[in-house]
């Protein structure tokens, strides 16, 4: 049984998912994905100019990962360019989020809390709502 793919920490969501040559009607392109988890990977490292290190801890996966990830993004952003074709970002294993800190209002205990969808802002502790610092 393979390994259950683990997912990589995205703080947004892109603001557009397409891309297209200008002038070309989109019938007449081909088209590329670009995961959302490469498109964080690529704007980590490139436009933040971070290193392999910081942008992995960034998005909570090794070094290594985030080579091979990176690796692929920019593949598929020269092979767009280079041959004519359209980017569409949709897809890939990401959880979208950034970290805060709560204390509970109970037992007075800190915790770290990730915006992303599904996990709870319940005390881990006493079960009980926390509030934002």
């Amino acid at each position: 049984m393979p390994r259950p793919p683990k997912f990589r920490r995205v703080a947004q969501t892109p603001g557009f998912t397409y891309f297209k040559p200008q002038g070309i009607p989109m019938p007449l392109l081909d088209e590329v994905v670009l995961t959302v988890d490469e498109f964080e990977a690529l704007r980590l490292a490139d436009l933040q100019a971070l290193s392999h290190e910081q942008a992995a801890a960034k998005m909570k996966i090794s070094r290594p990962t985030f080579g091979r990830i990176i690796e692929k993004a920019r593949q598929t952003i020269v092979d767009a360019i280079v041959n004519g074709k359209a980017i569409r970002i949709e897809g890939g294993n990401y959880r979208l989020g950034k970290m805060f800190e709560f204390q509970c209002r109970g037992c007075n205990r800190s915790w770290k809390f990730s915006t992303a969808v599904g996990e709870k802002k319940d005390c881990p502790h006493c079960k009980r709502r926390g509030w934002s610092r």
